[in-house]
C-alpha cells in the first residue's frame, strides 16, 4: 500500500460543512477501491483541500473521489512519512 496526498485547488464555494459531507462520501466509497482516507486539511479562503490516504495506486485514490462526490483531485502525489 502506498501513501498518497492529493490536492484540490480552487474548489468553488468550499466550506467546512461541505467538506465534511464530501469526506463522508469518500469513506463510504473507499473500500470498493482498496483505499483508506486518513486525514484532510483545507483553506476556505483560497478553496484548497489536501487529502491523505493509503491505497494501491493513484488511480484507486482518484476513483474514490470521482465516484464518491465527483470532485477529482488536481494532483495526486505518492509520499513517504517523515519524522
Amino acid at each position: 500500500m502506498g501513501l498518497y496526498m492529493d490536492v484540490h485547488r480552487k474548489v468553488d464555494g468550499l466550506t467546512a460543512e461541505g467538506l465534511i459531507d464530501a469526506h463522508k462520501k469518500d469513506i463510504e466509497t473507499q473500500n470498493k477501491f482498496g483505499v483508506k482516507y486518513l486525514k484532510y486539511w483545507f483553506n476556505e479562503e483560497d478553496g484548497t483541500v489536501f487529502c491523505l490516504s493509503e491505497g494501491p495506486n493513484r488511480e484507486a485514490v482518484d476513483s474514490v473521489h470521482k465516484e464518491g462526490h465527483g470532485l477529482a483531485a488536481d494532483e495526486i502525489f505518492e509520499v513517504k512519512e517523515g519524522q
